[in-house]
């Protein structure tokens, strides 16, 4: 029995790569539409290569990675109703204090560089007089 079932997964995978390829055909035909039909407007160039990225994805969707890209992204939705937003005052304040910082290190840093300089170029190496 268990042969079966690994006989049926080998070939459920084939079919799923089968099934990418597939997809990959589609964008790629898309893609190479775009650049061989140069004559055609510019936006149905660019509808055309929309209209395959959707097709390409619709194909890959129906494969056991796109079921679990699917499953995924399921999960995410329902994970992001649980998060808790900070309201706009909050999202400011922390703005302001991450820009004070970034302030705070550049000066530190030039500070830093300011005395390695002079300490290693004008002092060490005598070189900046």
């Amino acid at each position: 029995m268990n042969t079966k079932v690994d006989q049926h997964a080998g070939g459920a995978k084939a079919v799923d790569i089968a099934k990418l390829v597939l997809a990959l055909l589609v964008l790629l035909a898309g893609i190479a539409a775009y650049y061989l039909l140069g004559h055609v407007a510019h936006s149905l160039r660019i509808l055309g290569v929309f209209a395959a990225v959707i097709v390409a994805i619709a194909i890959a969707a129906f494969t056991e990675p796109g079921r679990a890209m699917r499953g995924f992204l399921r999960e995410s939705q329902f994970e992001m109703r649980k998060v808790t937003w900070p309201t706009r005052d909050e999202t400011v304040r922390t703005t302001l204090v991450v820009a004070g910082v970034v302030v705070i290190v550049a000066i530190l840093l030039g500070i830093i560089d300011y005395v390695l300089k002079s300490v290693i170029l004008d002092w060490l190496l005598k070189l900046g007089k």
